[in-house]
Parts: structure tokens; C-alpha cells; sequence
């Protein structure tokens, strides 16, 4: 009997599921711009890529990189490139590419657009169509880290089949890892859903609290450095810092007094200096003129020029009335006269500039000026960063003076924000890593496990290695029962190799990839007799799949089996577990005695376990029989049942035991009750069990105790060990009786 697919074509398949980006772009042209060397390795290494992000600290030259990639995709494809920027730096990007000889133009309709580079901001983004382009250019890509937001969506919509796209900022992820994912699927890379499944852990599932899994963590570093050049200095690729050498920053908090009484009502005498989010701004305006006065004070007794930020237009209001030469750029100001206030400050016509920086927090050089003063904080560790890089970046010839003016009530606020830089900086250290591997320019795959080391003991086999493989080398129609758990498509990755079928991004490449073992089943399992598969149900999340809910996993496995000519021999057998249990555990919105409260149609049920039941066609040559006297009626009325209501979910075998430093919390060893059924019900002593995914051995425990042989493979080294043990086990056990 042969099988669907060949060696080479698995070998093919395998391949294919590599997470890192391939190159689509095309070999650079000379190099026009005047390019340090660091500049000239990331844009040609990016015009090959075709699709790729530069993060890069403020001031490394992200502008003149992005004109030269920009230049060069135009005249590669004799078409239009769109620069998208922020409000006001689209006339700072024109500036920058007459100073260099670099052709463009600002656009603010899509009647101004022409071959080559045209410049216009993130406003206008309705204006234009992305099929016209044949690049695009995101300045200041952070406007994509939002996992729902609107302008993410029609970017990644408008602009998923320009052929080129670069993205820009020096901010990728301010705030967790995660956010990797809105670059990766504007880049056409991966949707954020798939990268989460790759590398990603929830541990309460219905949260947005995702983290990195312990052993996907290099790997996921590797795959950043696949499509984006991580760079803080010019020195983390392996090129001189000379001329990019910070100067010292002097960072002075300023605390005013104010008055800290909780106020009448109040059950507390005090108020805390850990305020909420809701509370903040109520604060923050009572303690408004306080802080306006501490930075007037220091403005106003400097001839110098300032930068200050506030986050309120109360805040705006108060430093106006006290800062006679001020000028204040506001959201409620027209485009053009935003443009015209900040090319003034640019220019050294303004001394001192006043907004907020969710305005003019990015894109904007301003190493003219050295004092930089925040009338308070948000929450927001982005709009800190980006805001005080203004001018406290590359370029900046002098030190550094940034003022924090807060009230003593305000204290948390600080806290978060610093709290959020030590994060910061620890991610650009593990960007740094990925620099490396960019370096090298090409990446290379994981290797694959291809030999297979088998383990033979007393009536059993367990063979470490990958489970198709493992399976051509089992004889035709050699099984006589086989029970298994298979990974849950995407739910959980237990390793990096892909020949893992848990390592999948999404159920469709799980689906390709489960039913390459299936065709196999079917070749090797005798005729008549039975697979036992145990599953759940998947649930969908608004992280993974846009949405909350169900998905009919067991169903899709019906379908694959149906696909490879098995017959579904029976129902699907529920196994029940306790839904109090499972929102102990998971903390699901869903399941909490309080959504029901609240709205029982956000309320949902726990979720049980099944057990698919499928046959190989044909006649049994070995019928299974059943001895009346030791399987009476009572135990057929049980096992018959559509829903086992009796299983023990604790006995299980030791999983700690397999645990290496990269596992995570799902090892999940199957029950061994459902084994026990499964295998006293299908099978016949001394018949042949199979399992492709043993696991620490919990099938071959419950075939063994129950004087069957047994063959298994497992993938994973730990596993593998601790399921030799647990088998080693089991038959010096059986040898007591």
C-alpha cells in the first residue's frame, strides 16, 4: 500500500513551515545617497528583502535610509512610492530629500501623485489608493501597534498588495512583545493571530496577557531579524559608532506641593499617590496650575529654547498664561497652521513650544534644542519616549536637560513610566541579539530531527523522533487498536522543530500537516478495526480570530479522517468535566459567575472533552471478544453512554518529571481512565496499541497494564525519556502480580 505523500514532499513540507521571511525584493542599484556604511548594509539589505522594517534608535538617518529605499523601488518598477509620515514632518522629509538631491514631492490628493517618491501624511490616508503604489513607506510605523485600531486595519487593508513596503520607527513594541505582530502583518509577513500561536502563550485565554513561550524565545528573536534590522547603535551590526555618541541627559523630577486632603465625602483623610486611570485626569487638573507654575518658573528665567509637553489642554491653557513667548500647537488647529507653528520652533523662530505628544511627539529633529520639560505624565511610556527623543537623540551636540513636573499625588504615574523604560530597555537588548543574527544576512532554518532512536523494552517500542517518520516505518496493516491525543492545531507549541505538528501557525497548516500521519494511519492500521482520537473544543479569542467563541475542532478531525476513507464509527463521546474546575483554572470571562450577572449572553458553558471513534474499512480478521463474566452488563451500559460522566481528570500520569526549563504549563497528560476504556473496549490482549504523539507514555502505561504490547514515537527529548521511564515502569509492575 502506498501513501499520499512522498518522503521529498514531507521533507518539502516541513521546509515550507519555516517562520522567517523570505526575500521578495529585488538587488540594489548604486547607492546615490551620501549613506554612512551602517545606513548603506540596512537599506540594500532591505531592498532585497522587499517587505521589511528598520527599527532604529532616533537620530540614525531613518529619514535619508527610507528616501533611498523609496528612490530605489521607484525607479526598479518605474512607478509611484507613497511616504507616509506624521502631521508636519512630510514638509521635514521633503527638506531632507532636496537637501540630498533625491527627487519627490508633497501629495495631498491622489491627483498630485506621480512616479517616484511622493510625501504626504497619515491624515490623508483616505486619499489614496494603495494599488497605484508600487511602495509605500510607514515614518514612525508605531501607529500599527494597536491590535484593533482603525488606522492599523485600513493600512494593513489599503496597502496588502503593494509589492513593496517598509516600515520605520524606533519604537516597535513600547509596550510588550506582541506588538510585533501589527508590523509583521502589515509586511504581509504573518497576521498577529499566527504569530501569538507561533510564539506566544495566554495563560487565562479569554485576557489579553500574552507572553512569550520559554522555549520560543530565541526563535522568535530570529524571526524579528528575518524582516527587520533592530539597531540602536551602529555598533550592535558591527560597524563604528563614530558621530553617534549620546551626550549625558540630565533627568530632574520636580515635585510640587499641593493639597493632598481626599476632600469632603471622602472616606479617606488622604489622597493616594497611586492613582488609577480613572482618576488621573481629575487630578491632573487640580494640580494643573501648581506644575504650570514650577515649569514657568524655569522657562521664564532662560534664554534658551524649550520644548514643553503637557497632556491636557488645561494644562496648555495654564503654561500659555504664563509663558508670554510661548507658542502652542493644538490638536484643534488646521493642518497647515500645525505645519507652519512647528517649521517656525524647527527654524529657531519660536523660543519655546508648547503641545501634547500624541501631536508632535514624532517624527520631528529638534536637536537644536536641549531643555525639555513634562508638565506631568500619562501613562503612556511611548509618549514619554518618543516625545523626549525629539531632541535628546543622535545629532544633539549638548547636554541634555529634561524636567518631570509632577505632583507629590502623581507619584505612581512616574513609576509606571519608569517601569516601562527598564521593560524597554530590555527588549532592546534582545534586540540587539536579533541584530546579530541580521548581520550574518541569511538565517538559518531550524534542523530537523530526521534519525529516529528507538528504545525497546518488554512488549513495548518507543521511538524519539518525528511521528510521520516513525510511521513509514511501521508495516502495512501491522495495528490492531491506536489511541492518541494529537497537539490542538495551533493552541499550544511544545517545541521549535517543525516537524512538530503543535509548532503550526495556523488550523490550516496543522490541517496539512495532521493529515500527511492520517494517510499513514490508514496504511498501517488492519482492516476493521479502530483509532481512538481524544480532543477538545477550541475556543476563538479577539487576539487570535477577531472574535470570542467556539471552534468545531472535533469536527475538523472528523473531516480529515473522513477525507482519508475512514468511517466515523460512532458518535463523538463527551467527557464530562466540571465547569467550576475550568474557570478556577482559566479565569474565562465566559464562564465567571459574573458575566452571568451582567449578561448571560457573554456567558458561555465550560468546554468537555471528546473522543472521536473511527474504523478502517473492511472485514476484522481478529474480532474483538468480550467475556460476559468480566465485562458485565452494567460496565457496557457505562462505557455505551454518549457521555462519560465518571472519568477521573486527576489520575493522570507524573508529568513533573519531563519538565525541562523551556516546557510551559500545558503538559496535559491524557487520562488514563479514557485510556483504559479505549483500550479494553478495541482491543483484544496482546494486541498491538500505537500512539504517534506518547507524550511521557500514558497510552503504552494503560495498554501495558492491560497485557497489551505497545509501539510509540514522541518527538520531544524530555518526553521521550520520561515516557521510557513510565514504560520501564509499568512492565516491572505487571512482573509483581
Amino acid at each position: 500500500m502506498t501513501t499520499n505523500t512522498s518522503i521529498n514532499d514531507y521533507d518539502s513540507f516541513i521546509v515550507a513551515k519555516n517562520r522567517r521571511a523570505v526575500n521578495v525584493g529585488f538587488d540594489p542599484m548604486p547607492i546615490t545617497a551620501p549613506l554612512f556604511p551602517f545606513q548603506k548594509h540596512v537599506v540594500e539589505w532591505a531592498i532585497k528583502k522587499g517587505r521589511a522594517a528598520m527599527f532604529e534608535e532616533c537620530g540614525l538617518g531613518k529619514t535619508l535610509q527610507q528616501l533611498e529605499w523609496a528612490a530605489q523601488v521607484a525607479a526598479h518598477t518605474s512607478g509611484a512610492v507613497l511616504v507616509l509620515t506624521p502631521l508636519a514632518v512630510a514638509s521635514q522629509t521633503l527638506a531632507e530629500a532636496q537637501r540630498f538631491g533625491i527627487a519627490a514631492r508633497i501629495v495631498r490628493h491622489a491627483a498630485d501623485v506621480a512616479d517616484g517618491i511622493n510625501i504626504t501624511n497619515y491624515e490623508k490616508l483616505d486619499l489614496f489608493d494603495g494599488i497605484e503604489f508600487a511602495g509605500v513607506v510607514l515614518d514612525e510605523s508605531s501607529i500599527l501597534k494597536n491590535f484593533t485600531g482603525k488606522t492599523r486595519i485600513k493600512l494593513t487593508e489599503r496597502f496588502k498588495s503593494t509589492p513593496y513596503r517598509l516600515c520605520c520607527t524606533a519604537t516597535p513594541s513600547p509596550n510588550d512583545y506582541a506588538e510585533f505582530g501589527q508590523h509583521a502583518d502589515f509586511l504581509g509577513i504573518c497576521t498577529p493571530g499566527q504569530m501569538l500561536a507561533t510564539f506566544f502563550i495566554n495563560d487565562t485565554f479569554n485576557t489579553g496577557d500574552w507572553r512569550l513561550k520559554k522555549h520560543a524565545e530565541a526563535e522568535f528573536w530570529e524571526w524579528v531579524a528575518s524582516w527587520a534590522s533592530c539597531v540602536g547603535r551602529p555598533s550592535d551590526i558591527g560597524f563604528d559608532d563614530a558621530g553617534y555618541i549620546l551626550p549625558s541627559l540630565n533627568l530632574k523630577t520636580i515635585t510640587v506641593d499641593v493639597d493632598e486632603s481626599a476632600g469632603e465625602g471622602s472616606e479617606e483623610l488622604f489622597k493616594h499617590a497611586t492613582l488609577s486611570a480613572t482618576t488621573m485626569h481629575k487630578e491632573l487638573r487640580e494640580t494643573a496650575d501648581a506644575r504650570a507654575d514650577a515649569v514657568a518658573d524655569l522657562v521664564n528665567n532662560s534664554d534658551d529654547l524649550w520644548i514643553v509637553w503637557c497632556n491636557t489642554n488645561v494644562e496648555a491653557d495654564a503654561l500659555m498664561a504664563r509663558i508670554p513667548d510661548a507658542t502652542e500647537v493644538r490638536g484643534s488647529d488646521k493642518p497647515e497652521h500645525k505645519e507652519n507653528k512647528l517649521a517656525a520652533f524647527t527654524n529657531g523662530n519660536t523660543r519655546v513650544l508648547i503641545s501634547k505628544p500624541s501631536i508632535c511627539g514624532f517624527g520631528m529633529n529638534w536637536q537644536h534644542c536641549r531643555n525639555v520639560a513634562f508638565v506631568g505624565l500619562s501613562y503612556s511610556f511611548e509618549d514619554f519616549y518618543q516625545a523626549l527623543r525629539r531632541s535628546y537623540r543622535f545629532g544633539q551636540q549638548h547636554e541634555v536637560n529634561a524636567y518631570i513636573v509632577q505632583a507629590r499625588t502623581e507619584g505612581a504615574i512616574l513609576a509606571t513610566v519608569k517601569r516601562k523604560m527598564e521593560q524597554h530597555q530590555q527588549m532592546q537588548e534582545r534586540m540587539k541579539m536579533a541584530s546579530i543574527a541580521f548581520k550574518n544576512s541569511t538565517m538559518k532554518t531550524t534542523p530537523m530531527k530526521t534519525d529516529i532512536n528507538t528504545v525497546v523494552g518488554d512488549g513495548w517500542q518507543m521511538h524519539h523522533g518525528d511521528c510521520v517518520r516513525v510511521a513509514r516505518q511501521i508495516q502495512d496493516e501491522s495495528i490492531d487498536f491506536s489511541v492518541f491525543s494529537p497537539p490542538f492545531a495551533d493552541l499550544f507549541t511544545y517545541s521549535n522543530d517543525p516537524q512538530d505538528m503543535g509548532n503550526c501557525i495556523d488550523l490550516d497548516e496543522f490541517r496539512g500537516h495532521f493529515e500527511i500521519l492520517i494517510a499513514e494511519m490508514m496504511r498501517i492500521m488492519k482492516p476493521g478495526r479502530i483509532v481512538a482520537v481524544h480532543c477538545v473544543e477550541l475556543l476563538a479569542t479577539k487576539w487570535k480570530d477577531g472574535h470570542g467563541g467556539g471552534k468545531d475542532f472535533p469536527g475538523e478531525i472528523i473531516r480529515m479522517f473522513w477525507r482519508h476513507g475512514f468511517i466515523q464509527h460512532s458518535p463523538r463521546i463527551t467527557i464530562w468535566k466540571s465547569p467550576v474546575t475550568e474557570m478556577q483554572r482559566t479565569k474565562a470571562h465566559g464562564l465567571l459567575y459574573k458575566t452571568l450577572k451582567a449578561d448571560s449572553c457573554d456567558s458561555r458553558v465550560g468546554c468537555a472533552d471528546y473522543l472521536l471513534i473511527f474504523k478502517k474499512p473492511g472485514e476484522n480478521p481478529n474480532p474483538v471478544t468480550k467475556d460476559p463474566n468480566k465485562y458485565p452488563v452494567d460496565w457496557w451500559q457505562e462505557v455505551a453512554s454518549p457521555v462519560w460522566m465518571t472519568v477521573d481528570q486527576g489520575r493522570v500520569l507524573n508529568k513533573d518529571g519531563a519538565r525541562d526549563q523551556a516546557d510551559e504549563r500545558h503538559i496535559c497528560p491524557l487520562q488514563l481512565d479514557v485510556i483504559d476504556r479505549a483500550v479494553e473496549l478495541w482491543s483484544n490482549e496482546g494486541d498491538l496499541v500505537y500512539s504517534p504523539f506518547t507524550g511521557i507514555g500514558s497510552e503504552g502505561v494503560g495498554a501495558l497494564t492491560l497485557n497489551r504490547c505497545f509501539v510509540g514515537s514522541e518527538l520531544k527529548e524530555s518526553y521521550f525519556n520520561q515516557a521510557v521511564q513510565n514504560l520501564q515502569n509499568a512492565k516491572s509492575q505487571l512482573t509483581l502480580f
